[in-house]
């Protein structure tokens, strides 16, 4: 490219008069008229090289003596020097920082590009780093100058607007006019005449077709309906909202989402800001004379100086005589500023309120006719006892029942016919009574005081009684020699004959009071329980060997009750607050149960063996679900009193409870064999028939073997049978 030359315009102006415009605005209206474009070809500047003047040109002095005739500005070309810059020397404010050469044409066909143009090189211009709105917000707090900070479109480049720059955009936006050093009220210069001449200079008349609608103009209008309505063309509206959508917003949330769900919120479902309390008779400017402290408030107020919030009232109450007398407060400022953060820091979060009806928070549970058969009526009621019964043991087959009382007896009982067939006296108060789970046997154990005695009732097969008799006669031959510590404890003899005549055979004799007796599923083996043992609180006996072992060597707690697993080889050990599970074989601990009770009065396994109950005396009854966990699978609050014993039965799925408050709650209690299957248990039937006694109620309750029947004694010395 051949290089371009300055020109100079050097203009000498006359002194302008009221008829002709000054020359300087002609020679700018001329400089906008011709100024060049940038992309002229080389051509042309190579022409206008060869075009440059010459002082022996005939033309250039006749051009300049007709200049000075007509008073025109004369123009002198001067070559330009090589060895400076090519902007340097000219004094045009257009080309002093043109760095985007693209010309003027409209800059968002570049929004899609990186570069904003080209230079002289054919180079792109790279577009400057653009920032986004959390840099532009952190410029514009640090940055002083950021309020006079505008961007170029044609560079991209920021620009920092001069105090000139600024007072000229004030003076526009005011509605003034941008210079002011432009006199408004100047006298006006008539550059046309405004006398209205009586001839007009031209009186051509007006054309047919001014008269009519345009043909041309009448298509092109139809044929922009169209496009209207097909959707081709769309209308400024719709171009302007597809450029915003496309842009995006212009601020985004910073801690939320920005598809407008919190604006839309806010329209429509407004969180009201909290309330403030409504003022009391202690804040009012004549309170009643209760409210005024006293001297010892008023020292205790005084008192709490650092510790404010210990004080009853954040403020002294006092009494003035009139609203006038009130003086300014002097914490309001202080306080609007508190209220001010409390609204502003309030959590705007709306609680949805839950509109549950009862009927889906209630398990939806079978009904009781569907659960049949189940004890609904007292049928029986077994009379004989002078005191409280305190247990109760049906036989195997279900034909005799034996209960002990505090009244120091014994009573053997005919189930159907509630006659009582036999009474053994015996020298202490009968805590417990077991029958023998073995049908081939006819055993009952008895814990009356310390003794443990081992009765043959004398009813029912006499080839059973005689087999019996002779089983318990005969003390077999052991060389095993027993430790002290089981000497000390406990001792088997067999029973006087005044007591062999009342079907006493076998009497082990314990160092405490005895207060439970339990058989093992086969009857060989029974447990019994001393709480005041320690230790050796809990002993294990064989019947068929006559001795007897102490499984614990360390006391785990107060020991309440025991049991036999009806299956494994594992022993329930039930302390005030806990029950813990042992393996006989291997002589080890297997579980520990938490009850979280105050304390455990019983319980009882299901046949199964792999569910336990058991009751406390925080009226509670504990549903544990061995396999589970060691936590209650289900806790049942169904009484309002301690509640003293509790019971499965053999062969249905039921279970009973007796309490203090004298009732006797039948439920149903279905374990399935499916294990992903949870038990049920749904309450059935409460019968209350007992009769209160020095705060006692329901003291045992038993199932009949075969039949759906329970038994219960009480306090009211009377055994009750429901059916």
């Amino acid at each position: 490219m051949t290089k371009k030359r300055t020109v100079k315009r050097k203009v000498k102006e006359p002194e302008p008069t009221k008829e002709q415009p000054s020359v300087s605005e002609q020679s700018d209206n001329e400089e906008d008229e011709d100024e060049d474009d940038d992309s002229d070809d080389d051509s042309e500047e190579s022409d206008a090289d060869d075009a440059s003047p010459t002082p022996k040109d005939d033309q250039s002095s006749s051009s300049k003596a007709a200049a000075a005739q007509t008073k025109e500005p004369i123009i002198q070309i001067i070559p330009r020097d090589p060895s400076k810059p090519e902007y340097e020397e000219s004094d045009t404010s257009d080309e002093e920082d043109i760095r985007n050469t693209v010309g003027n044409i409209p800059m968002h066909w570049y929004d899609e590009y990186k570069h904003i143009g080209y230079d002289w090189d054919a180079k792109k211009i790279i577009k400057p780093p653009k920032g986004d709105q959390i840099d532009d917000f952190l410029r514009k707090i640090e940055d002083p100058n950021f309020w006079r900070t505008v961007k170029d479109p044609m560079t991209g480049q920021e620009v920092l607007l001069t105090d000139e720059d600024i007072a000229l955009i004030k003076r526009v936006n005011s509605s003034r006019i941008p210079n002011p050093e432009h006199d408004e009220y100047a006298p006006w210069i008539e550059w046309f005449t405004s006398e209205v001449e009586k001839m007009p200079i031209k009186n051509v008349p007006d054309h047919k077709r001014s008269f009519l609608p345009s043909v041309s103009e009448k298509k092109k209008v139809s044929r922009m309906v169209h496009a209207l309505k097909m959707g081709w063309m769309k209308t400024t509206e719709e171009v302007e909202r597809e450029k915003q959508q496309k842009r995006g917003p212009k601020f985004y949330m910073l801690w939320e989402t920005d598809t407008g769900r919190e604006h839309m919120r806010r329209i429509h479902d407004p969180v009201s800001a909290p309330k403030r309390d409504l003022p009391g008779h202690a804040e009012s400017y004549n309170p009643p004379p209760e409210y005024l402290f006293d001297e010892k408030e008023t020292k205790e107020w005084l008192k709490l100086k650092d510790e404010p919030h210990k004080r009853k009232l954040h403020f002294m109450p006092q009494k003035y005589k009139s609203l006038r007398a009130v003086p300014a407060y002097s914490r309001y400022l202080r306080e609007r500023f508190l209220r001010c953060l409390d609204l502003y820091l309030c959590p705007r979060a709306k609680r949805v309120k839950l509109n549950i009806d009862a009927e889906y928070l209630i398990p939806k549970l079978p009904s009781p006719r569907d659960l049949q058969p189940f004890p609904t009526v007292e049928s029986l009621v077994y009379r004989g006892h002078t005191d409280l019964v305190r247990s109760v043991s049906v036989e195997p087959k279900g034909e005799y029942l034996v209960s002990g009382s505090d009244d120091k007896t014994v009573k053997i009982w005919e189930i159907a016919t509630g006659r009582c067939i036999r009474t053994i006296e015996t020298n202490d108060v009968v805590r417990c009574v077991a029958w023998c789970p073995n049908a081939k046997l006819s055993i009952i154990a008895v814990a009356t005081g310390s003794r443990l005695l081992l009765i043959n009732p004398k009813v029912g097969d006499k080839l059973l009684i005689k087999k019996t008799d002779d089983l318990l006669a005969e003390s077999p031959n052991l060389d095993v020699i027993e430790s002290e510590r089981i000497k000390t404890a406990v001792q088997w003899s067999n029973a006087e004959p005044d007591e062999q005549e009342k079907g006493v055979r076998v009497v082990i004799t314990h160092f405490k009071p005895i207060r439970q007796v339990t058989w093992h599923g086969r009857g060989d083996y029974l447990a019994t329980v001393m709480p005041e043992g320690a230790n050796r609180s809990a002993l294990i006996h064989q019947l068929s060997k006559r001795r007897s072992q102490i499984p614990f060597s360390k006391s785990k707690g107060l020991i309440q009750c025991v049991l036999f697993h009806p299956v494994k080889p594992c022993f329930f050990v039930a302390t005030q607050h806990n029950i813990r599970i042992y393996d006989l074989v291997k002589q080890e601990l297997i579980k520990k149960l938490l009850t979280n009770s105050k304390w455990i009065s019983g319980m009882s396994i299901h046949p199964k063996g792999d569910n336990l109950l058991v009751s406390t005396y925080d009226k509670k009854m504990l549903w544990f679900d061995l396999d589970l966990s060691t936590k209650p699978y289900q806790t049942m609050r169904l009484h309002r009193n301690a509640v003293r014993s509790v019971a499965f039965h053999l062969r249905y799925p039921l279970f009973a409870s007796g309490s203090d408050d004298q009732a006797v709650i039948v439920s149903h209690g279905m374990v399935y064999n499916d294990l992903l299957q949870n038990p049920l248990i749904v309450p059935l039937k409460k019968l209350q028939t007992h009769e209160k006694r020095d705060e006692f109620g329901v003291l045992d309750v038993t199932w009949h073997p075969v039949q759906p029947w329970v038994f219960s004694t009480g306090a009211d010395c009377t055994i009750r049978l429901y059916t």
